[in-house]
């Protein structure tokens, strides 16, 4: 983690939203893009992650440096809407699963590029995702999972969406996301992990470019 991350880290356990903004104000020359959430934010909620595991602060600390770090990403305007590209995502939270904010993070990059987003939040049961997929008929769910102890309930999650008559694509991401992509038994074509927001933007543009593409050649016009 580089010191930049670990004095926004300081500010967010302090509560102090004024001070973290004007730190990220500092820095976006430094970090443009996706990068001031990649290599700015996200490395600090990680070190605060880490300092909760390890009982260094309380609940109260994380969930006060949370909530602060929310209003932050709530107010940036680094990334605009793109060009609309008729695809939708829906991103959520595993049953009891209660890390957002990379879901938050995602959600912005994938309106950057212009898709319809919807956020359901975290701690949603399967049978109310798969009523609102149902409903709504997405063509990626994006869920985030950031405890060792959730993937037995990613797994129902990834078996209950590809059972589906159209099975969405299935984004995973969150600081489980690498040792998912080791396990045998979670294996999906449409599974993808993503490890960062930088994984995310390249799939994100193969995605855009294959659906432009496909509507060319059917004869539809992209304009």
């Amino acid at each position: 983690m580089n010191e930049h991350s670990k004095d926004l880290a300081d500010h967010l356990l302090k509560g102090n939203e004024k001070e973290a903004m004007k730190l990220i104000n500092t820095y976006q020359c430094k970090y443009p893009g996706i990068s001031i959430f990649e290599d700015l934010i996200t490395p600090a909620m990680y070190y605060i992650g880490e300092l909760w595991e390890h009982n260094k602060i309380s609940v109260a600390d994380e969930h006060l440096a949370t909530a602060v770090c929310d209003m932050i990403i709530s107010q940036l305007s680094i990334l605009s809407e793109g060009t609309e590209s008729n695809q939708k995502i829906m991103l959520l939270g595993l049953e009891e699963e209660q890390h957002y904010l990379g879901l938050r993070m995602v959600g912005i990059v994938f309106k950057k590029h212009g898709w319809d987003v919807k956020y359901l939040g975290p701690n949603l049961p399967l049978g109310h995702m798969l009523n609102f997929i149902d409903v709504w008929k997405p063509d990626v769910v994006g869920v985030s999972v950031a405890l060792p102890y959730r993937l037995p309930t990613l797994i129902k999650y990834v078996e209950s969406l590809e059972e589906l008559h159209s099975p969405p694509q299935i984004l995973v991401g969150g600081r489980m996301a690498e040792k998912i992509a080791r396990i045998d038994h979670i294996q999906s074509d449409y599974l993808h992990i993503m490890n960062n927001l930088t994984m995310v933007e390249n799939w994100i543009q193969e995605r855009n470019t294959e659906t432009r593409e496909e509507k060319e050649f059917n004869g539809i016009s992209t304009k």
